[in-house]
């Protein structure tokens, strides 16, 4: 089911115009994912490349994820494994669509072409060189197919002395300050519980792809776009880069607390952590009042935020000592009351299964053929007129791979010859 409602678990909105039956088309007209009908090619495997084809997949796009007859990688990347499914590979490919194919071969690479002289959107994730000698290139595919959108995700971009750097989420973190700025002030750098790096890039490709097509519906034109996961990282940098160009201050670690405001971090109370956010001299005011501590407002040290973040070690010391006294709860309850922006930190748990999630059905169940039921996270963008839908579980390698095939004009005894090659691989040998 969709945020609406609605079933799309058997066929997406894309099937519904082909087989034009007459229910299918009043549903397709009142809610249609807003990229039905865009057939994305997807050469990509790991976290950017999957994360933006399965945003793309989740609004109507129609998503062939070519993999090599190993599979992508990510299907190995475990523990946690259910029924032999990595749980990594689960959480960015449903919606679309596995073909099986050995682009080491000249067959395959030309199966491959014949994928992209038609598609809309072709995406990759190759170190860069890689596609051009396969001639799958931007100016390769151009040519064949002069509309085509098509996106390079790297670790740093196909130019500048550091291109041929491995594109890993850590490395990107590392060498874009990033990883500098997080952990606690006297600790070791850390990563993000989460590869902030490939999944931002993953976004601006989805959206840069996004805007692209809408620029072709208006000049007929396609585009040739890069995203590099190093440069998304200084986008990210926002505030602290800005820091830095302009005051010429170099940010340091302080860690869950902010840079330019205080206090706005976390507390560790009687039996667990909750976080504190005063943005503004009347929410300080407010703070004082809740714990019962209103003469803070009147210390000189502590009357507006420039002082407050001069003072901060001062300034956490005093309210640490108050927090530790009570539970997260009690304090929450306290804090709200008093309209002071806060919250319990959350294990994962809990995060994913309050009722505010409940709520707004942010975990959705869809069918699989080895799991019989997976439950993911939905997209968080909700368009009320023509929302995302769940079409497809994540796909079994090479699940798609005799449709495809079949749609691009071999017959049948061809593929199973391709299959006997090891040209392509199919879930279940002809």
């Amino acid at each position: 089911m969709d945020v609406r409602g609605i079933d799309y678990s058997k066929r997406n909105a894309k099937e519904f115009v082909f087989k034009k039956k007459p229910y299918y088309l009043a549903r397709l007209f009142v809610h249609v994912p807003p990229l039905c009908g865009i057939t994305v090619l997807d050469l990509t495997r790991a976290m950017a490349g999957p994360f933006a084809t399965m945003l793309l997949a989740d609004f109507g796009a129609e998503v062939i994820k070519v993999e090599p007859l190993s599979g992508d990688e990510t299907r190995m990347w475990g523990p946690p494994f259910v029924d032999g499914q990595s749980t990594y590979f689960l959480s960015v490919n449903r919606n679309k669509k596995s073909v099986c194919v050995d682009l080491r071969s000249e067959e395959g690479k030309n199966i491959v072409r014949k994928l992209a002289s038609s598609c809309d959107v072709l995406i990759e994730n190759f170190r860069p060189g890689v596609v051009k000698a396969m001639n799958l290139d931007y100016d390769s595919v151009s040519k064949i197919n002069p509309k085509v959108v098509y996106c390079s995700i790297s670790g740093f971009g196909e130019s500048g002395p550091w291109s041929s750097k491995p594109g890993y989420d850590l490395v990107a973190l590392a060498e874009s300050g990033m990883m500098h700025l997080t952990g606690e002030p006297d600790g070791e750098p850390v990563k993000f519980a989460v590869p902030v790096a490939d999944i931002s890039a993953g976004l601006f490709a989805a959206f840069s792809i996004a805007c692209a097509l809408y620029r072709r519906q208006i000049d007929g034109k396609g585009e040739y776009i890069e995203v590099s996961l190093y440069e998304s990282m200084l986008y990210m940098l926002t505030h602290q880069a800005q820091a830095f160009l302009s005051a010429h201050e170099k940010p340091k670690r302080l860690g869950s607390a902010h840079p330019s405001i205080a206090p706005y971090r976390a507390y560790r109370a009687m039996d667990g952590y909750l976080v504190v956010c005063v943005g503004n001299d009347s929410l300080w005011k407010k703070l004082c009042e809740a714990i019962g501590k209103t003469e803070l407002c009147e210390t000189q040290e502590f009357l507006t935020n420039p002082l407050r973040v001069k003072n901060r070690e001062k300034l956490d010391s005093v309210l640490q000592s108050v927090f530790e006294k009570d539970t997260v709860d009690a304090w929450i309850r306290k804090l709200e009351a008093s309209g002071v922006p806060c919250a319990k930190v959350r294990d994962i748990e809990e995060a994913l299964l309050n009722p505010h999630a409940k709520e707004r059905e942010v975990i959705q169940r869809i069918s699989h053929p080895l799991l019989k039921e997976l439950d993911v996270v939905f997209s968080p963008p909700r368009l009320k007129n023509n929302p995302a839908a769940l079409s497809s579980p994540p796909p079994l390698l090479g699940s798609h791979t005799l449709e495809v095939l079949l749609k691009l004009g071999y017959t049948q005894n061809e593929v199973k010859e391709l299959e006997s090659k090891g040209v392509v691989k199919l879930a279940t040998p002809l």
